[in-house]
């Protein structure tokens, strides 16, 4: 038994011994194999590169830094367009433990799409994708709530594989735009979207200026290499020509006409003629600029943003001004120049009738304005012949942009001799502003080198630019001067008696105004067929001391078709508001003070 036992023993020693043997040999061989690995990698250029792009990976982010965006004031500084803290946040994908913890907690607290977010926090952390933004614009209470859930749940849970965790959950402050006028001015200054770019208006236009210039950096996730990021000077700011009395006046005014008038849609353009500053620029409809999104649906089937640069529209016979203003400079006729009317002219194959289908008779060239006659026009348009017409029309801008300082603008449509659709009876429609289209603001500036001694200013809605500290002012611009002083005056001067002969509804107690009707008919694609209208007025003044011009459009108006029923009253109305927010004087005072 003893010699078994120690035979069996022996083996079992020698079994062990083998084994011993081979795991010493193992242990000893994988030591140069690592050793033989890494330098195999060390040495192989594709192992490092993979290497390098693993770590960066998981060792920071690529970051984008925004300036502070310029904000925009009105010409006496109020704040008109600013910048608010909001927050974006986003998920280090390298960090997540627990997705469906982190999906439940953004859906419940800043009420995202649960599935959204899941399949944001499940990506795998790549070389491109390393961070994932699921939220923009969160307001710092609901940031306070996610940070205090965060804590909260990182306290009670240690990080085992499966505990609820918002590991990974990051957020970051950032200035998004805000409007404290909400709805006021909306139309001409535009709105800035969440990626931070300017849209119609002010802020398309001067996007650039106001946007500043970002930087794109590395952040690192190392905590002993973190840097603050870099102080980036704030984009331009910019100092409008807008007053905001003014344009809150104005926008109240056009406000009461669409509701009294059951019209479709209304434009008050009020323009400075001595410079070209837009004092006032109210249209429909508008918007709460911080809600853009949920209130763009208001423009709707083709509408535009701002109806006071980007629509043109037949204005009818305000556009007689022009006329007459060209009919005058050229010589054709003087104001006392008699025309007799009968109802009817010929023109092209086409008759062209007044807008009663009445004859006037005897009339000098202020009749032929007081009483809106297109057969008068039509006879000073054939007098003047169509080149000398034209030449004038495109010198008061007329089928051209007026070089606003806003996006959107439209150029309106002057069909010329030689253009594929003219014909000879368009010289004698287009005297009366049938056939030919343009915007409030076109019809405004050109009708203000009537108002301004012939000179015909460029119109800016910017009054300067501030940066770094700096204030630079724009410069007037004049964009032409289609007709002398003298016709200007004698115009104006016809224009001002014509609505005092008529007792207008447009005159303003206290002060001489000039000014004229427009009632345009609508084309539809079976001609003018419709009963509908464009009704408009256009008026300057003080006579003896210009200082605006104010252009009134009501679109479809529903109490009456006639401009001297619907626009002309509101012209009043706007002019009573106006002379009180720019502190002038009636006449008679204003005479007594400068001694006349």
């Amino acid at each position: 038994m003893n010699s078994t036992a120690a035979r069996g023993s022996d083996a079992l020693h020698k079994d062990f011994a083998w084994r011993y043997m081979l795991m010493g040999a193992v242990m000893s061989v994988m030591p140069i194999l690592i050793i033989f690995q890494m330098v195999r990698i060390q040495t192989n250029p594709a192992h490092v590169e993979y290497l390098r792009q693993q770590s960066s990976t998981y060792s920071g982010m690529v970051q984008t830094i925004i300036p502070p965006r310029g904000e925009i004031y009105d010409r006496w500084g109020h704040l008109l367009a600013g910048n608010k803290t909001v927050y974006e946040v986003g998920i280090e994908l390298s960090q997540v433990r627990n997705p469906n913890t982190i999906a439940l907690a953004l859906s419940t607290l800043l009420g995202l799409d649960y599935n959204f977010v899941f399949t944001a926090a499940s990506q795998e952390a790549s070389e491109n994708a390393v961070y994932a933004v699921v939220a923009n614009n969160v307001s710092k209470e609901q940031i306070d709530q996610l940070a205090e859930l965060k804590d909260k749940v990182e306290e009670a849970y240690m990080g085992r594989a499966n505990d609820p965790s918002l590991r990974g959950v990051v957020w970051y402050p950032k200035l998004a735009r805000s409007y404290p006028e909400k709805e006021m001015g909306s139309n001409l200054l535009g709105f800035v979207n969440r990626e931070g770019k300017g849209f119609f208006g002010v802020e398309e236009q001067y996007n650039n200026l106001l946007a500043g210039n970002p930087k794109t950096l590395w952040k690192s996730f190392d905590p002993n290499q973190v840097e603050l990021p870099p102080e980036l000077p704030e984009g331009a700011s910019l100092v409008l020509t807008i007053d905001r009395a003014i344009q809150a006046a104005m926008e109240d005014v056009i406000d009461r006409a669409i509701e009294t008038h059951g019209a479709e849609s209304g434009t008050i353009v009020v323009v400075d003629p001595r410079s070209g500053e837009i004092m006032a620029m109210a249209t429909t409809p508008r918007i709460d600029l911080n809600e853009y999104e949920r209130q763009l649906g208001r423009y709707a089937d083709g509408t535009p943003f701002n109806r006071a640069i980007s629509q043109a529209y037949e204005t009818g016979s305000v556009f007689k001004v022009l006329t007459m203003a060209a009919a005058l400079d050229s010589g054709t006729v003087r104001p006392e120049t008699t025309f007799v009317d009968t109802g009817i002219f010929e023109i092209g194959g086409t008759y062209i009738y007044n807008w009663n289908g009445g004859a006037w008779g005897p009339q000098d060239m202020t009749g032929c304005m007081r009483h809106s006659l297109n057969v008068c026009m039509a006879w000073l348009a054939t007098q003047m012949k169509a080149k000398t017409f034209y030449d004038y029309m495109q010198a008061f801008g007329i089928g051209h942009l007026t070089g606003v300082d806003m996006a959107g603008e439209n150029p309106g449509r002057l069909k010329l001799p030689g253009d594929e659709d003219w014909y000879d009876a368009d010289l004698g429609t287009n005297s009366f502003g049938q056939g030919v289209s343009a915007t409030p603001l076109q019809m405004a500036t050109a009708i203000s080198a009537v108002a301004n001694d012939g000179v015909m200013m460029t119109p800016h809605i910017v009054h300067s630019i501030v940066y770094k500290g700096y204030q630079y002012e724009i410069e007037r611009r004049v964009s032409g001067r289609p007709i002398s002083p003298q016709t200007a005056r004698e115009l104006t001067e016809m224009l001002a008696v014509s609505l005092e002969v008529e007792s207008s509804d447009a005159l303003v107690s206290g002060y001489r105004v000039a000014g004229k009707t427009g009632t345009g008919e609508i084309p539809t694609p079976f001609g003018y067929t419709s009963n509908q209208t464009n009704a408009s007025f256009v008026g300057w003044g003080p006579v003896d001391d210009i200082r605006f011009v104010v252009y009134v459009w009501l679109e479809k108006p529903q109490s009456s078709i006639w401009g001297s029923e619907v626009a002309a009253p509101v012209f009043r109305e706007a002019v009573e508001e106006l002379v009180v927010l720019l502190n002038l004087p009636p006449d008679d005072v204003r005479a007594q003070l400068q001694g006349k």
